[in-house]
């Protein structure tokens, strides 16, 4: 075997190998095409729901259905976006049967919540990531919750946008995010830990261009 086959030889076996290597491809930016600015939350696509532990025994879940958010998007720096969310604390809502529900509802916002001194719950975010795998990233926070303020981080999803919602015309994102909180830690105690002392929160929310 001469020198030239042995190199041809060589040179078809790098070349197949070359082809086995995984191809590094660039991710398609989903906010391309969207402006930067402020946006409005679209209230009639939109939910905040909370889930606690009932003795173990199933998970039980309500909910707020007054609250507003805003949103700062910056699509060419993502992390420079920014949100803040008002709950109404009178607003809480549960599957509790009826013709009590109401009495119900209203002893969890008076009495547990204390909505007479703290009417309203409140997220300011302080740190937003990059987008991570095009869609994913986190918001770092300050939750005020019956006069107190801690520190939250939600994981949150970048499920979709387009320069051009269906209906209204106008630019629309859409959000989901999750955080887990220890409730005792804003001094809501009531029944811990045969209620669940943790709390998981589930947001959904879609945004639309403010007129500015």
């Amino acid at each position: 075997m001469n020198i030239l086959t042995t190199l041809r030889k060589k040179m078809i076996l790098l070349a197949a190998a070359f082809m086995l290597l995984p191809v590094a491809t660039v991710q398609a930016n989903p906010l391309e095409g969207i402006p930067s600015g402020n946006y409005d939350l679209d209230r009639t696509h939109a939910s905040v729901v909370w889930k606690v532990s009932h003795l173990g025994f199933s998970t039980y879940v309500g909910r707020f259905t007054n609250f507003d958010a805003d949103l700062t998007l910056n699509t060419e720096k993502f992390s420079d976006s920014a949100v803040n969310v008002v709950i109404q604390v009178d607003s809480l809502d549960t599957d509790y049967p009826f013709p009590e529900k109401e009495d119900f509802n209203k002893k969890l916002s008076t009495d547990w919540f204390k909505s007479g001194e703290h009417p309203t719950i409140t997220f300011a975010s302080t740190k937003v990531s990059a987008l991570q795998d095009s869609n994913q990233f986190t918001i770092d926070g300050e939750l005020t919750l019956m006069g107190q303020t801690h520190a939250v981080t939600l994981n949150a999803v970048l499920n979709g946008a387009t320069p051009n919602h269906p209906f209204m015309k106008v630019p629309l994102v859409g959000f989901s995010a999750s955080t887990s909180i220890d409730r005792t830690v804003w001094g809501l105690s009531n029944y811990a830990p045969n209620i669940g002392a943790d709390v998981v929160i589930e947001i959904e929310g879609e945004f639309v261009k403010s007129k500015d």
